[in-house]
């Protein structure tokens, strides 16, 4: 069993010392540790959080296993709310990412809600919410965002936040956790995985296996109507160099009409909103 103290050790390579052993093994897939060991080894309670410190997610993590599914269902939204505010990795971010991925295959994340017809097939599995978690916080942490880092506060960025760093190195263990979901039965499932899978491919040991989530991206497109999934699977498309012209609805077009002016208005307000700019707003 590893040290409870171990998350709390000094990171050279931002990696916390509990993980950096599993780390070394990669690529194989068993690469997370057992989730039992995470939970156990982790001293949740003195990893830094949004608002303190996670005294609370221990609780809550234990209730994701829960035989009841609203309760795993309100569990991982008090996970989120304890750990997510504003786009930012915090020191809790990691441990709970490799927690939530090492869960992905436990048999209780499978059952969702029930119909009230025993013929339906249950709705919304807990391990969909584990994955739209990990595929926002990977989203949180990608190439984009550490240039918009960059941008900001300058090259250092990475080297000041350890914690956005050390979630960045566990991208492939967390992939491969990931991975298994492209092919799942229930389809929300599948392209859950695929939108978490997508940033987690920028990662250069992983570019390799953008190559399989190609044909799962242009599927989705083909079934799905969720907005955010299918921006993030023609955003993925195009910045690989595929064409997707054959893909994109009326829909597609409108919402990337107006992502394109928000980011027009975003700019000129950023240029200016101080009073003394001389251009009206790109309206």
């Amino acid at each position: 069993m590893t040290s409870a103290i171990g998350l709390r050790r000094v990171r050279q390579d931002g990696l916390p010392s509990t993980i950096r052993a599993s780390w070394t093994t990669y690529p194989h897939p068993d690469g997370l540790p057992h989730h039992q060991e995470l939970f156990e080894g982790t001293d949740w309670a003195s990893l830094a959080t949004p608002y303190g410190t996670g005294e609370s997610l221990s609780a809550a993590l234990a209730r994701l296993l829960d035989p009841d599914p609203a309760v795993r269902t309100a569990a991982v939204k008090d996970v989120s709310n304890e750990v997510d505010h504003q786009n930012t990795i915090y020191e809790a971010t990691v441990p709970v990412a490799l927690y939530f991925a090492a869960i992905l295959n436990h048999p209780a994340t499978e059952v969702g809600e029930l119909d009230h017809d025993a013929d339906v097939p249950s709705r919304h599995p807990t391990r969909e919410l584990l994955l739209n978690w990990l595929g926002g916080t990977a989203h949180d942490a990608d190439d984009e965002r550490v240039a918009m880092g960059k941008c900001h506060f300058g090259v250092g960025f990475l080297e000041a936040c350890p914690d956005t760093r050390a979630f960045r190195n566990l991208r492939p263990a967390i992939y491969f956790a990931v991975q298994p979901f492209l092919d799942h039965g229930n389809a929300e499932v599948r392209h859950a995985a695929l939108v978490a899978a997508i940033p987690l491919t920028e990662e250069p040991r992983l570019t390799t296996h953008r190559a399989e989530l190609v044909e799962h991206a242009r599927y989705l497109l083909t079934t799905s109507a969720n907005r955010y999934h299918r921006d993030r699977a023609l955003d993925a498309l195009k910045a690989w160099g595929h064409d997707t012209g054959d893909l994109e609805n009326a829909n597609d077009i409108a919402s990337r009409e107006l992502q394109a002016r928000l980011a027009d208005l975003e700019y000129w307000s950023a240029n200016n909103g101080t009073g003394v700019g001389t251009e009206d707003p790109p309206f």
